[in-house]
């Protein structure tokens, strides 16, 4: 072992369980259409002690809590962390489950804050460390008795909106110090499928799986428009599109784009016969309305004309999300495989590039930079991506279960999640503003896939650095 793997090992030994760990970053080399090997293989998970598998659980089980596990028997990180924490008598620290130690003090002076960064020739590793150092705050959890189908923050302001199993939405102002439950809107008579606010933030418009689409008033609840059967099957996507217009996907592969001031749907098209998993419009023309489905097909309508625009060639699997990138410029789709497509916008028939990340489902995308994008899926892990080109930076956080729902605030500054044990979490994730322009290593990195980024509230740091000495 060098000298300088033993300062770094001798530095990670007082980063506290309540830090966060570094990572490193994986490049991925394009994925071959004859090439059938994941680029990347994922490690065991056994250090990662409130993560575990939601691979059995269907996607399309999108709101029965019949067939969700219960977390009855689970507990939250920070209760874990501390029954699993010993007392060290000799040096005044406490042992965390992850082997890491924690001062009895508090963290108010840590090692790694006397460590220079500029010492490293990764710029990415520089980064981390320097976000490390900063203090990091975020909302507290939320558990809530029923299960949480879908979650939207406010376009404006400090507000979460949950939609729950039993058709009631949750309006909670949440803050650093505390989170509040303000109102309980009662919407529909089944569960909740589909959440979001308007552009303004004076409504929200939901859906339920008894097919109605309701737009409420966001303070009190009062009725504006009800769209009675609105879809012969529930809906399983909706996308707010611009002021006054959104967009339904359902359960049997029809879409229907909507006007807040009509009362009948724009127009409805059935392209495919699987449930419509996500729909995207581009933010700055809106000629097109994107949609991608259970089938493997990534639709495009043309908004204007009111029909099929293009429609991709099948993909052998689920395309569950996506996104666009570098100034709407890119298009990537993530599977239930794993994969991700990237497609130059304009040309949907077929993809440009492709590569494998983590084997988990990617089942939800939320694009946080120009190229970076925050995924979730079955594994209950979140992990940051570089998508143009497919890179994983590490995890910004887990559930116990599988995620649910994502969404991220009108600042930019945190994602909400949810998972099958009916809680919500926040993850502060302001650093990714200084991460687009940084270069990234050549060498690809497997174990980047468990190493935590700033916003985790988990650390598995010392393991990044076991391999630099070989």
């Amino acid at each position: 072992m060098t000298a300088r793997t033993e300062e770094l090992l001798g530095l990670i030994e007082y980063v506290s369980e309540t830090e966060e760990g570094f990572i490193g970053v994986p490049e991925s080399p394009a994925m071959d259409d004859t090439d059938s090997d994941d680029t990347y293989d994922e490690e065991d998970d056994s250090q990662m002690s409130d993560t575990s598998s939601g691979s059995d659980l269907a996607s399309g089980n999108k709101d029965d809590p019949a067939k969700k596990t219960t977390g009855d028997n689970s507990t939250s990180d920070s209760d874990s962390d501390t029954e699993a924490a010993t007392s060290n008598k000799d040096d005044g620290t406490k042992k965390g489950p992850d082997g890491e130690s924690t001062s009895e003090a508090g963290p108010s002076h840590r090692v790694i804050d006397d460590y220079d960064e500029e010492m490293e020739d990764d710029d990415v590793i520089k980064a981390i460390i320097t976000e490390i150092k900063k203090p990091r705050s975020k909302p507290a959890d939320i558990q809530t008795e029923d299960f949480v189908v879908d979650l939207s923050f406010h376009p404006c302001e400090d507000i979460l909106a949950v939609g729950t199993s039993v058709g009631d939405v949750l309006m909670y102002k949440y803050s650093n110090e505390q989170n509040v439950l303000s109102a309980t809107h009662e919407l529909h008579t089944k569960a909740v499928r589909c959440l979001e606010f308007s552009r303004d933030g004076l409504s929200i418009i939901s859906t339920g799986r008894e097919r109605s689409i309701v737009v409420a008033d966001t303070e009190t609840g009062k009725f504006k428009r009800v769209w009675e059967g609105a879809h012969s099957e529930p809906v399983y996507s909706m996308a707010v599109l611009g002021e006054h217009l959104f967009a339904t996907g359902d359960d049997d592969g029809e879409v229907k784009l909507w006007d807040l001031r009509q009362k009948d749907a724009v127009f409805g098209l059935r392209p495919v016969e699987d449930f419509v998993s996500c729909i995207l419009s581009n933010g700055q023309q809106q000629k097109y309305l994107l949609m991608t489905s259970g089938d493997g097909l990534l639709t495009t309508i043309n908004i204007a004309q009111r029909k099929m625009f293009v429609q991709s060639e099948p993909y052998e699997e689920e395309l569950n999300c996506m996104g666009t990138f570098k100034r709407e410029s890119k298009l990537v789709v993530g599977t239930s495989k794993g994969n991700y497509y990237t497609f130059n916008w304009g040309q949907f028939a077929y993809h440009c590039d492709a590569f494998t990340g983590p084997k988990a489902s990617a089942n939800r995308m939320v694009p946080i930079t120009e190229q970076i994008a925050v995924m979730a899926g079955e594994d209950g892990i979140i992990r940051a991506m570089h998508l143009v080109p497919g890179r994983v930076l590490g995890i910004v956080g887990q559930h116990s279960m599988a995620i649910d729902t994502m969404d991220i605030s009108g600042s930019g500054e945190l994602i909400a999640t949810s998972s099958h044990d009916n809680d919500v979490r926040f993850w502060n994730i302001k650093y990714f503003e200084d991460f687009d322009g940084i270069k990234y290593n050549s060498k690809p990195d497997k174990r980047t896939l468990k190493h935590n980024l700033p916003s985790s509230q988990r650390v598995n740091a010392k393991d990044f650095f076991a391999g630099l000495n070989e």
